[in-house]
Parts: structure tokens; C-alpha cells; sequence
């Protein structure tokens, strides 16, 4: 019989068609949650580089994996990658002394670059160990 569905392929069908259905419900709702938050734009290799180091200051523990990985998120959250990467290039400078550093350390301006990492560590800090 054409065009009359039998049991076995409609039962088949309808299970299916329900499943696809509730995906998508549920995709539109994952969609507009995904709008309204922030953007994560800290690269994977920033944020293990961070762990990395945060560990070797910590301990290389479990405990110490959870509270570093918990510490860079918060940091990401507060903090535009961007600034991120101004201020750890202007406190990689200032570590390597000479005259160039002396303008990374004294200008007003690379200072609050500076501090506003600090200030976001803190927080990572407090909300993770």
C-alpha cells in the first residue's frame, strides 16, 4: 500500500521526529542562554600556562588543579583576554630590568594595566582557595 505508513516505519518515525524536536527546543534554549554570556576568549594555552605556573606556586596536586583552573576562570571573567596579555607583557618586561623597563614601570598607564590583573588575580584568589 503506497502512502499509507505501516506499523514497524511509523512507529520508528515518530519516536524520532519527537527526539529531533526536543533538540531543537532545547538547542534554541542553549542558544539564547550562549548570547548573554561573556565571551570566552582566553586561548587554552593561556589559561594552562596560567595553571602551569599557579601550580608550581601551589603544589602539584589535585586540589591545587581545581583551585588553579577555578582561579583563571574567574580571572576571564573580570578581565578582557586582552588586557590580560598587555599586562603579563609589561610585567614580562619589567622583570628583565634595563632601560626599557623603567618606562613599563613608571608610566601612570602600564601601571593600571597592571594593577587591573592584579586586582583580578585577587579575585581568583578569594573565590577559589
Amino acid at each position: 500500500m503506497i502512502g499509507k505508513p505501516t506499523g514497524r516505519l511509523h512507529g520508528r518515525r515518530l519516536p524520532a521526529l519527537l527526539a529531533g524536536t526536543v533538540l531543537m527546543a532545547l538547542a534554541g534554549v542553549h542558544t539564547a542562554g550562549a548570547i548573554d554570556a561573556p565571551a570566552n576568549d582566553y586561548p587554552t594555552v593561556a589559561r594552562a600556562d596560567y595553571i602551569f605556573g599557579c601550580m608550581a606556586a601551589n603544589g602539584q596536586t589535585r586540589l591545587a588543579l581545581e583551585r588553579c583552573s577555578c582561579s583563571i576562570d574567574v580571572i576571564a571573567s573580570v578581565l578582557p583576554y586582552a588586557d590580560y596579555e598587555e599586562a603579563e607583557t609589561i610585567m614580562s618586561v619589567r622583570q628583565r630590568g634595563g632601560e626599557n623597563a623603567a618606562m613599563f614601570i613608571s608610566m601612570p598607564l602600564m601601571r593600571e594595566k597592571v594593577a587591573r590583573l592584579k586586582r583580578a588575580q585577587i579575585e581568583g584568589e578569594l573565590r577559589c582557595f
